[in-house]
């Protein structure tokens, strides 16, 4: 492969175009169709296709651009890691991906102690769907995934799951919401507005569970896949939420809002999902062991 015209194809498709990646490669746009042209030549596939004026990636020019963004990323690596200063400590890059359906306060504090350690640490974060994250993680693209449940057994990945610990859940309201609320807890909630997890999450089910167990009937006006969606809803009083009780002051203090109540007959486990069955990353290390002995307190 002549990594010259994969290179033209990776500005042209992260600049948005020819005429923008010509003026920043300082060629003609003539001279850019032709070489990205003998890569498609070369690999067979079609890697751009028009649509309009413009020009939009193909699914194997996405397929290709995936692989690009890896291998001149790691072409910038091997640049910084040739002139740092001789006798300075290597920095070392940490590829982690996390369920949406987590917590961005639960993962925060889940990551926070990687950054904390003595060697220098460059963290790269990415979201997305659990399953979209294991399917990374199987080509190595990532070092960690965290989740709020295991690598379910119909997932054909060599990954190994890690339990960090569990928090039972607490139920918030804004203020003006509480003031409206009538009994104790959890016979309150009955015919109360009410914010939901997705239906992907795994307290959602428990959810359910627990409130026909109860009998109650609250008024679901929001489902969100977006923990702190949710919570941002719940903080203008459009409902009731719920959050791990190990953030209870941390999500009062953030938001606004007051707690209802809590319950350890709902739980919220957490999950480092890796490809090694013994970890020996010391980002992962480091992860694992401040969540068991501070954050869960396994």
């Amino acid at each position: 492969m002549n990594f010259k015209h994969l290179y033209y194809f990776w500005v042209t498709a992260r600049s948005g175009g020819i005429m923008r990646a010509g003026e920043q490669l300082h060629t003609t746009p003539q001279t850019l169709s032709g070489q990205i042209k003998l890569l498609e030549d070369w690999l067979g596939r079609k890697l751009f296709r028009k649509s309009g004026r413009q020009l939009e990636l193909t699914e194997h020019g996405r397929l290709a651009l995936g692989y690009a963004d890896q291998i001149f990323s790691l072409g910038q690596e091997l640049e910084t890691a040739l002139r740092q200063v001789r006798g300075a400590q290597r920095r070392l890059d940490f590829r982690v991906g996390v369920a949406d359906s987590v917590s961005k306060s639960v993962a925060y504090r889940l990551l926070e102690p990687a950054l904390a350690m003595d060697q220098p640490v460059k963290l790269l974060a990415s979201e997305g769907k659990f399953d979209d994250l294991l399917a990374q993680l199987a080509l190595h693209r990532l070092d960690l995934v965290i989740a709020d449940e295991p690598m379910p057994r119909r997932v054909s990945v060599k990954a190994f799951n890690h339990a960090l610990g569990r928090s039972a859940l607490s139920f918030f309201c804004a203020p003006g919401l509480k003031n409206q609320i009538k009994g104790d807890f959890p016979a309150c909630l009955d015919g109360m507005p009410m914010l939901v997890p997705g239906a992907s999450s795994s307290v959602r089910r428990q959810l359910e569970g627990w409130f026909a167990r109860h009998r109650l009937a609250p008024v679901v006006v929001g489902e969100f896949d977006d923990a702190a969606l949710m919570k941002a809803f719940g903080r203008e009083g459009q409902g009731v939420f719920m959050a791990p009780s190990v953030l209870e002051a941390e999500t009062c203090s953030q938001f606004g809002v007051q707690i209802m109540g809590r319950t350890d007959e709902l739980v919220e486990e957490f999950y480092a999902v890796s490809v090694e069955r013994r970890i020996s990353h010391p980002c992962v290390l480091a992860i694992t062991d401040a969540a068991r002995g501070q954050l869960f307190g396994v």
